[in-house]
């Protein structure tokens, strides 16, 4: 007989949550709000992956950005003094603003700003600009609160953001539909 591993722990049932370093804290905080923003932006790029009609390009971007996505979740739910394996690191962000530049040459310009919807794919992908947006919101604050310990986490969600976009516009381009602009042309 296999040993199972448990997959609840019972301790979430009074409302808190264990950090790394921490005992616990409120699940409200500001940490858990953050990395599970982050949590559910990953998520909605997993749908981006899902989608078949996405580019084996984008897929493995997104891919690229999970996984960095799971050291950033790791940094966001620790305390100052632990040891992480890992953390994000400036070549992290690097690497976001190389793959933004190369998509955005690949792009018509954009003269207007863009309402999410032309295509599903572009719309999930905007889905997860969205949210990340907000888990940069939340890392704003435990910034400003002195509990980010590396400022490359925030970094790292600005450019993911417009790697996002870029990716939704360059899936809407490279599938010839037009991305739909905020006032309608003729």
């Amino acid at each position: 007989m296999s040993k199972r591993t448990k997959l609840y722990t019972r301790y979430g049932d009074k409302g808190f949550t264990r950090l790394l370093g921490e005992d616990h804290v409120p699940k409200y905080d500001p940490r858990p709000e953050a990395y599970g923003t982050v949590d559910e932006a990953t998520s909605f790029m997993g749908l981006v992956r899902a989608e078949t009609e996405a580019s084996e390009r984008t897929k493995a971007l997104i891919l690229t950005a999970q996984r960095d996505l799971w050291i950033l979740m790791g940094e966001l739910a620790s305390t100052a003094d632990i040891k992480l394996p890992q953390r994000i690191e400036a070549e992290r962000i690097e690497w976001l603003e190389t793959e933004t530049d190369k998509l955005g040459e690949e792009i018509p310009p954009l003269t207007q700003f863009v309402l999410p919807g032309a295509g599903k794919v572009s719309a999930l992908l905007d889905v997860a600009r969205t949210v990340i947006r907000r888990a940069e919101r939340y890392t704003v604050q435990l910034s400003h609160q002195g509990l980010l310990h590396n400022d490359e986490v925030l970094r790292y969600l600005n450019r993911l953001s417009a790697l996002l976009f870029a990716l939704a516009r360059y899936e809407e381009h490279r599938t010839g539909i037009e991305s739909t602009l905020t006032k309608e042309t003729k």
